[in-house]
């Protein structure tokens, strides 16, 4: 199930346009990794292609559509998303640990239960009834 993507400017989440913050969404990478490039991509270059190329996606891409309510419930699915590599972007590491945990907790308290009822005598006097 793949969904087209595309390419906006992203004013709420930007410190000047949006540009790094549409760029961050787009290639799911981390915001501040994109600010970094472009920072050193000015440094490196002496300024005048970097900064061009930012003023003319300024003008040339759109700004972000508001989200519907729909789209606020897929952003929900979306934030349980661990990241695999550290640019991506996700949740952050120890919010998945702390998931991590409460879910290993519920199933080891789900599987005592399960094992409480298997070794209990009703379900041993069950089984026996229904092999004859």
């Amino acid at each position: 199930m793949s969904t087209k993507r595309e390419l906006y400017r992203d004013p709420k989440r930007g410190k000047l346009a949006g540009v790094c913050a549409g760029i961050s969404d787009y290639f799911n990478i981390e915001l501040w990794l994109v600010r970094i490039v472009f920072v050193t991509a000015v440094l490196l270059s002496g300024g005048s292609l970097p900064v061009v190329a930012y003023i003319a996606a300024w003008f040339i891409l759109d700004t972000k559509p508001a989200e519907d309510s729909k789209g606020e419930a897929k952003k929900a699915v979306h934030v349980g998303e661990v990241k695999a590599k550290v640019w991506q972007k996700g949740e952050p590491p120890r919010k998945a640990l702390k998931d991590l945990k409460e879910f290993m907790t519920d199933l080891d308290t789900r599987i005592q239960r399960m094992e409480t009822h298997v070794t209990s005598p009703t379900f041993t006097v069950s089984r026996e009834i229904n092999k004859l």
